[in-house]
């Protein structure tokens, strides 16, 4: 039996490129090259037909480690909770105050980049603090 060794986490969204270079700055990940034969994700775009311009982007990690990211265009919007969403591991090993505050600086670049905060989930004895938010199309994820 074989084991998975890569996969992809693929959003719907609506604005494809604006969702992925929001994660590119969330997590340092690039945007990959354009296909061979494309200067730029531009000229890509423009060579699709009308109705495929636009619907889909990608970022990547630049180190090859984290997953890829796809983001495709769909018709309809978000109207509840994510079933599965991303824990961006900033405080890994932080307690306290300490984990807090990182968690509140991180907080305060990604609203800056167009992130909302929900809540804060205090430390309960068994899970530390974490942040939830959602992305700049509402999609919920925890700074963690």
């Amino acid at each position: 039996m074989s084991s998975v060794k890569e996969f992809q986490v693929t959003f719907d969204c609506a604005e494809p490129e604006r969702v992925a270079r929001f994660w590119c700055e969330v997590l340092g990940y690039v945007v990959p090259p354009p296909p061979e034969g494309f200067a730029t994700w531009d000229d890509f775009n423009r060579s699709l037909p009308p109705e495929r311009q636009g619907s889909s982007f990608a970022c990547m990690d630049p180190a090859g480690v984290g997953p890829r990211m796809y983001f495709q265009r769909v018709p309809e919007g978000k109207v509840v909770k994510n079933r599965v969403h991303l824990c961006v591991r900033v405080a890994t090993g932080l307690v306290g105050e300490e984990r807090l505050a990182t968690l509140e600086a991180e907080c305060a670049r990604l609203v800056a980049l167009g992130a909302v905060r929900e809540r804060l989930l205090p430390a309960d004895g068994v899970n530390e603090s974490c942040i939830v938010m959602q992305d700049v199309e509402g999609n919920e994820f925890c700074l963690d």
